[in-house]
């Protein structure tokens, strides 16, 4: 059963992979052209998006229905769902880091492959940040 989860987790990433490279969302330029809506403003990422949300949806759809995933006993859903100050500051802070960037986890992590030094500073940072958060704040806080 582990082998089974390792290896749908795995064809699951490298799908994804594979769909940030060829949408062309590995490149942090089209992702800055997309939020530079008043200069050379690129709508591809709003396509790319709009696809992704349509698929999460049809995911959301099927797993309501099932009564357990494949490859486990349960769902696991998150516990916490309101709306509180430290989701927002944190989606602000992530998109203020994606906009200067024009890398978010995903792409960063698929990007890793093309071997540029900035995204592997980029990659680095970031996990520092987690293990950072994850010492001060404690990972039961988030």
């Amino acid at each position: 059963m582990i082998a089974l989860r390792f290896l749908a987790a795995l064809a699951s990433g490298a799908v994804f992979g594979f769909g940030l490279s060829l949408s062309g969302m590995l490149d942090p330029a089209r992702v800055r052209g997309f939020l530079d809506v008043t200069g050379a403003f690129d709508p591809s990422l709003a396509f790319v998006l709009g696809g992704a949300v349509m698929v999460a949806g049809i995911g959301v759809w099927v797993q309501r229905r099932l009564e357990h995933p494949a490859f486990d006993r349960v769902f696991h859903q998150p516990v916490k769902t309101a709306i509180d100050r430290r989701l927002v500051a944190g989606s602000a802070l992530f998109g203020v880091g994606w906009g200067m960037a024009g890398l978010c986890p995903g792409p960063a992590v698929a990007s890793l492959t093309l071997g540029l030094a900035p995204t592997v500073l980029f990659v680095v940072a970031m996990a520092a940040g987690m293990v950072a958060h994850d010492r001060l704040v404690g990972a039961g806080a988030a």
